[in-house]
């Protein structure tokens, strides 16, 4: 089965590979652009306490947990503070001390929250509704902003999510093209 596995990556990358340079050029960042990153407990420390304030703030997403709606490297997430939270919104969420995740909210029990990244196929994280410290309000791609509230992507995303138990070979087909 590994070795059938291999061979299908392999004649992926060979028959897709234009299309991977073509997106490495179409997606407005240089691979020459300087960027400096911070680790994450000190940045989205100051991220959230700058959310408590009631200001809205604009991060880099950094990880493939978010593929593919978010993209590492390619788009950023304008955040703000939130009172409710509802099912299929994107949240940065304190999971344990000085740990922040960037994942999606797929179920809702009263207090608690159970989050889990579009492009994970197991593995969620829970937390309270204090533990949140911003929802995504929109997403900034290169040529592009996108609203969270949009009805399109929304429909997208709830598409997305009924998928869950074919969503390993449609990621495995997304990274081969991406």
């Amino acid at each position: 089965m590994n070795a059938i596995k291999s061979i299908v990556r392999f004649l992926l990358r060979v028959l897709l590979t234009p299309f991977r340079n073509f997106n490495k050029h179409k997606n407005g960042v240089a691979p020459s652009e300087v960027r400096h990153e911070l680790p994450n407990d000190a940045f989205l420390g100051l991220v959230s306490e700058t959310l408590a304030k009631g200001h809205t703030a604009v991060i880099w997403v950094k990880g493939y947990s978010m593929r593919p709606f978010i993209e590492y490297g390619r788009d950023k997430v304008k955040l703000a503070s939130a009172e409710t939270y509802t099912m299929g919104e994107a949240v940065l969420a304190e999971i344990s001390k000085g740990h922040y995740v960037l994942h999606r909210i797929i179920k809702v029990e009263g207090n608690k929250l159970t989050l889990q990244g579009d492009g994970n196929v197991r593995g969620v994280e829970y937390c309270t509704k204090a533990d949140v410290r911003g929802v995504v309000t929109e997403y900034i791609r290169p040529n592009r902003t996108l609203s969270a509230d949009d009805p399109s992507l929304k429909r997208k995303i709830r598409l997305w999510r009924t998928m869950r138990p074919i969503r390993r070979y449609l990621l495995f087909l997304y990274k081969a093209v991406v």
